[in-house]
């Protein structure tokens, strides 16, 4: 699939899921990852994600969709008056937890590359009175962020759609200070994909076919200059993503993530 084929097709899904319609390009909302959920079903997701029931309360209704495979919120340990950018970030929902973490003092950015998210995104921060987060167009692979803005970039579960991603994580450096620091949530590859699954366009926007082996993701970061990497695979992630394609085995295939690097200081 050409690159620009596939940008579509996500921003496609995305925006449709934000704008509560679906479209034609991924599994039924009710056996995949990208799932239109209502709340309390997105909740019950973000619970075995490792979010608390008192962070799904800190949000306003709409802005937790369900859609991430992990809580990078949970090894971001961020700080009053730091400055965070959430890369892929939906409806808002890590950018408001974030936002009230870095308290006034601090400033949260988030990417997202569909309209029909940015919307709800604003919204759901004009909902709480969220004045130290803001949401900027963008596809993260050419972040609109100046040099060494970020102490802290977070992600949950969007890298791996996209196609370059050893780019995004040349970005992710650049946004980051000096001594910054990277807290992503994303999908790992742990076997090769038999045909019929790495054929399968649902699966693309489904967050499986796009998965890359924790080896190759440490070499990018690696490759981007980044220092103290760890890929964290959780196999009891595997509960969840068997849910994204009920009865495919794609759990066999892919597990849930935590990705950690650093900024060296020099």
């Amino acid at each position: 699939m050409e690159t620009n084929e596939l940008k579509d097709m996500v921003r496609s899904r995305y925006g449709g899921i934000a704008a509560g319609t679906m479209s034609d390009c991924c599994a039924p909302a009710a056996s995949s990852c990208c799932d239109a959920s209502a709340a309390p079903v997105a909740d019950s997701k973000s619970l075995q994600m490792g979010y608390s029931a008192a962070e799904l309360a800190a949000v306003p209704e709409g802005a937790n969709l369900g859609l991430g495979c992990g809580n990078p919120q949970a090894i971001a340990a961020l700080k009053p008056g730091e400055a965070v950018v959430d890369l892929g970030s939906g409806a808002g929902f890590d950018c408001l937890l974030a936002a009230r973490q870095v308290g006034p003092g601090g400033r949260v950015i988030g990417v997202d590359m569909t309209h029909e998210m940015l919307k709800k995104a604003r919204e759901n921060a004009a909902k709480v009175g969220a004045t130290n987060v803001e949401f900027r167009l963008g596809e993260i692979e050419h972040l609109p962020i100046a040099d060494n803005t970020a102490d802290v970039v977070l992600s949950n579960c969007v890298i791996n759609l996209v196609p370059d991603k050893a780019q995004v994580f040349r970005e992710a450096f650049r946004v980051l200070k000096p001594g910054g620091r990277l807290a992503i949530s994303d999908v790992v590859n742990t076997a090769p994909l038999p045909p019929d699954l790495a054929g399968d366009h649902a699966l693309i926007c489904g967050c499986v076919v796009g998965a890359a082996p924790a080896r190759r993701i440490e070499a990018w970061l690696a490759d981007a200059g980044f220092a103290d990497i760890r890929v964290t695979v959780k196999p009891e992630s595997r509960e969840l993503i068997k849910t994204w394609a009920p009865g495919r085995g794609v759990e066999d295939y892919v597990a849930s993530a935590i990705v950690e690097g650093r900024k060296p200081a020099a």
